[in-house]
This record gives C-alpha cells, structure tokens and sequence, in this order.
C-alpha cells in the first residue's frame, strides 16, 4: 500500500498485515493489525515517527523511495513492531538521528544493536523544531513498556500516540470515525495490553488532556479524527466503575464442572446478573480479557487434576492475575475424584487481583442437591454484593 495523506505536511506510512493471526505467540490477531509510521514534513527538517515490523520493511522502504532524506527518526515505543525496523532505516539515511527517550535509549542499544552516537534523548516536554512544524514529548510510562512517550505536532493537532489507543485492526480505512468496530477492536487491545497498567494509564491521560488535538494517531489499527470517540471508552476502561456482570473461565473433563456452571448460570441469570461464560478448551483469551475489563466478580470452574486445577485452568488464572482486571469479587467451583486442593492453588495464583472470594463449592464425583444449593447460595452472595453495586462506582 501507498502512503496516504492525513494533511500537506504528514503522510502514514506502514504496512497493513491482513494475514497475522497471533502476536507474542500469545494474543489472537482475529482481524489481523496494521503498523503505522507517520512522516511529519517542516521546511527545515524531514521527521519519521516510528517504522514497521521488520517483516513489513520492504513496504516501508517503497513508500520512502522518493524521500531523499530523514534528519529525524523517532522511536515512541522500543518494542520490534515499531522500532525493529529502525536499523535499515538508519542505514537508508546515514545523517538522521535516532530521537527517543532516556530509558528507550538503553533498550535501543541493547535490543538493535544501534550506534550510540546515532541517538539523541529528548527529556519531558522537549520540543524539537522542523522549521515551520514543531514536535513536543511527553513520558508516558507504562503504556504498555517503562520508556513509552508521545509526541505532539501543535501546528497540525495531532497527537501520536504509538500503542496508546492503538487497535490491531487490518483495514483500509484510514480513520476510525465513530465505528463501533474500531471501538471493540480498541478494547481488545486495551484488555491484553493495557489493563495491567490501568492506573497508570490513568494518569497519563490526564497528562495528555490539555493539550489542543483534533487528531490521534496511534501505530496500531486506524486513526482517531474524532478523539473523543476513543477517549471516552478509555476513561471509562479505566475507571473504577464495574458492571453487573458475572464472567466464568472453565474447564470440564467429564461433564461435572459443566453442570456447575450450567446451575449457576441459571441461577445468576433468575436474579437479574448477566453473565458470560468461557469454556476454556475453545476460547478467544482476546474475548475473555474483553469480558474483564467491567466484570464486578470472576467465577473461576475446574476438575482436579492431580490434586490442582485443570492445567488449562491454572494458565488462564495466572493470566488474569496478570491483567489484573478491576473485579472485586470472586468464587471458586469445580470438582474432584478423591481429593483436591484447587481451590487454595487458585487462590494463591491471585494475589493481584484485590478480590474478596464469595465462596468456594468444590463437589466429589458429579453434583448432587447439596452441591446445586451451595451454588444458589453463591448466587445469592454474588446478588447481594452486586445490588450495592451503582452506575458510576
């Protein structure tokens, strides 16, 4: 694809990857991404802001092929889906410096093997002149890696943004407007990317918020022209605001774990909870995060597997411990052969998520009537905890 023109003085520039379908080895790619690199054009001076994956750099290269020069070359973000192509461009334009910011430069050094002399730091709120155009850095930590920052092009009203608000998303539409597509594509991203550092992004969105943009543009996914759009979704992400919602990891090996959560989701739903339910064998781990972002209480279902959680149990606990999601309750339920100890296991696979545990119903063999009670019980539990909860909270 050609670059494309967002105004007189800025292009996109990257690739569209339709095809990728898994990103870290880790996170499903349902509907593919894209990596964007913007060039900024002042009457002095030729910035490009991020690159591409390295796998992407013959696009990148071809866009570029009519540019004679670059005198800047700026990683927001040090990870190799933006900056694993920055060594070819360096080599492409031996005079650009290489701007980042000071704890980027280490990783730089470390990760791409960059020469030393190539790179300059930029401090909080440095601003670097293009002649005409200017561009403003602001640190913004831990969204999603230490050395993060965006840079802010006042004459224009664009705020680059790198994985901040970015969406994998493979598209060819060049900005978001108010699709809702592009919404829950963002809140995908945001549930495995963002949400452990949730307070975090907080703040930097306060940081962000006086500054006069009209544009976000982000290095993943398509480009924000109506920024409140995303930026209302992202204060409410990370609000402490909860739903009435109930979600349910599990897993079954011979049905009765399965009819647990059959009850209990019968139940919660007769007292007006909404639930979602993941059966774990099958699930998009992109969907379950989604469902975490709000959810008030987590009900985590397994069999014993030699005394502990299923093993597809015990890898998706520690998974949600580490996207630490809001939730503020939680509850335990599956079942055992002769003896089990999953329910302490799960519990101390959690210590981030700061959850008070509603009740455990762990049964021998398949389900009986005392069994279905202490489930109902759980359900009243939850529905007492729940009808405190309100709009806002």
């Amino acid at each position: 694809m050609k670059s494309r023109k967002i105004t007189e003085r800025v292009q996109w520039m990257g690739a569209i990857d339709w095809d990728r379908r898994l990103f870290d080895s880790l996170i499903p790619l349902p509907d593919g991404t894209s990596y964007n690199a913007y060039l900024v054009m002042g009457s002095d001076k030729i910035a490009l802001i991020d690159t591409v994956d390295p796998a992407k750099v013959d696009i990148l290269f071809e866009q570029l092929k009519e540019i004679p020069r670059i005198d800047y070359v700026i990683s927001l973000h040090s990870e190799q889906d933006h900056s694993g192509s920055i060594p070819f461009v360096l080599d492409r334009y031996p005079d650009a410096q290489l701007i980042c910011s000071s704890k980027a430069r280490e990783l730089l050094l470390e990760h791409l093997s960059i020469q030393e002399e190539r790179i300059r730091v930029v401090e909080e709120g440095e601003k670097i002149s293009l002649g005409d155009l200017s561009l403003t850095f602001l640190y913004t930590p831990w969204v999603h890696w230490p050395e993060t920052m965006v840079a802010f092009l006042p004459e224009e009203k664009i705020l680059f943004t790198c994985d901040l608000f970015g969406s994998h998303l493979a598209t060819s539409d060049l900005y978001a407007g108010s699709d809702p597509y592009v919404c829950e594509a963002a809140k995908r991203y945001y549930a495995e990317i963002m949400m452990p550092f949730r307070t975090i992004v907080q703040k930097n969105l306060d940081k962000i918020s006086d500054l006069d943009y009209e544009v976000i543009a982000p290095s993943h996914g398509p480009i924000y022209d109506k920024p409140d759009y995303i930026l209302e979704s992202y204060r409410d992400w990370v609000s402490e605001r909860v739903s009435n919602k109930v979600v349910i990891p599990y897993i079954s090996m011979h049905g009765s774990t399965a009819k647990m959560v059959d009850h209990l989701v019968s139940a919660l739903v007769e007292r007006d909870i909404k639930v979602e339910r993941f059966e774990l064998s099958t699930t998009d781990l992109g969907k379950l995060a989604m469902a975490l972002v709000d959810a008030a209480t987590i009900v985590i279902g397994t069999p014993t597997v030699h005394f502990g959680p299923h093993p597809i149990v015990f890898s998706i606990t520690q998974l949600a411990n580490a996207l630490r999601p809001k939730a503020r309750y939680a509850g335990i339920i599956g079942s055992y052969g002769w003896g089990t100890k999953a329910v302490e296991q799960i519990s101390g696979l959690i210590p981030n998520l700061k959850v008070d545990v509603l009740g455990t119903v762990m049964c021998k063999g398949y389900p009986r009537e005392e069994d279905l009670r202490s489930l109902e019980e759980l359900a009243d539990a939850i529905k007492e905890k729940h009808s405190t909860l309100q709009e806002g909270n």
